[in-house]
């Protein structure tokens, strides 16, 4: 559960990292969570990439201390590249709820838009956003973690459309 001062220090608080290094941290991660080791040729599926520009970019990700990785070896998250990961990813769905579930975008538009304004939004406008959540949870005895925030805000966005 993560109240809206958390994550607006937590959005605050990311590496700048370009999008596309953002999108191996939260593919690893992804990955990762299905159980077994991540390997370059996984990670070139799952992005649809070549695996030599998947070895470049993971090269990057070591030097920052984001991933490991033997030489041909499984990839893996470090500490610091899982709390990133763990960031993006966050931002990513808190992104798309709030485009499917306040403004009634298609899902498939929404992970698609969702993707594209996660890696540009600005953490002043990520802040306004949590804080919107949070003001439509105020007084109803809800909590401010971030599904709670968008469930309640989308029920009051379909009343109002509906009066």
């Amino acid at each position: 559960m993560l109240g809206k001062t958390n994550f607006a220090l937590e959005v605050n608080t990311m590496i700048n990292l370009s999008s596309s290094l953002q999108d191996y941290l939260e593919a690893i991660l992804e990955l990762s969570e299905q159980g077994s080791s991540v390997r370059v040729t996984d990670l070139a599926r799952k992005l649809n990439l070549a695996k030599a520009s998947v070895s470049q970019s993971i090269d990057k990700l070591t030097n920052l201390d984001l991933v490991e990785q033997e030489s041909y070896g499984p990839i893996a998250l470090t500490a610091r590249g899982h709390e990133q990961a763990v960031k993006v990813r966050r931002r990513h769905n808190m992104l798309r709820q709030f485009l499917t579930e306040i403004l009634g975008v298609d899902p498939a538009v929404a992970e698609v838009d969702a993707c594209r304004m996660e890696h540009t939004i600005s953490p002043e406008t990520m802040d306004k956003l949590v804080d919107f959540l949070a003001t439509e949870t105020a007084g109803k005895g809800g909590s401010s973690d971030d599904q709670t925030a968008i469930a309640n805000a989308a029920g009051r966005a379909r009343n109002s459309n509906q009066n």
